[in-house]
């Protein structure tokens, strides 16, 4: 089984991610486009899990409060966004930021475009992979 993993810039914060990455979506909605994240989902305790240093995750959550987006309090980083509430199945949806990977460990993932600004559609596929927009 592949394990991917990623950490903040300072390393108080840490992801694992348990099998393949089947995409990484990049968002157009007023907050993704401004942290400039790559999403992979799954769910806490399932392919996801979210470690860090004691105090050093903080959250913020807007509007109907249906998702928090956390972030390492020393550096900054936007680590994740976790369902506030459970889905109907018992379990929390969840999705961490592949741009805190290794660029060489999801240089080979998937991108998903997601309309998130308009009517929370995927967008069609264009063949391009996280190593593509790399920076």
């Amino acid at each position: 089984m592949t394990t991917t993993t990623g950490r903040c810039h300072c390393g108080a914060v840490h992801w694992t991610f348990e099998g393949e990455i089947p995409d990484g979506t990049t968002c157009n909605c007023t907050i993704c486009r401004r942290y400039g994240v790559i999403w992979a989902y799954g769910h806490v305790g399932g392919e996801i899990a979210v470690t860090a240093a004691e105090g050093a995750l903080a959250s913020y959550s807007w509007g109907g409060k249906t998702i928090s987006f956390n972030f390492c309090k020393r550096c900054g980083n936007v680590v994740s966004w976790q369902g506030i509430d459970p889905e109907p199945d018992g379990r929390t949806r969840i999705a961490v930021n592949l741009r805190l990977a290794e660029p060489e460990a999801v240089a080979h993932v998937p991108l998903q475009r997601f309309n998130g600004l308009h009517d929370w559609t995927d967008l069609p596929r264009d063949g391009r992979t996280v190593g593509d927009i790399w920076f």
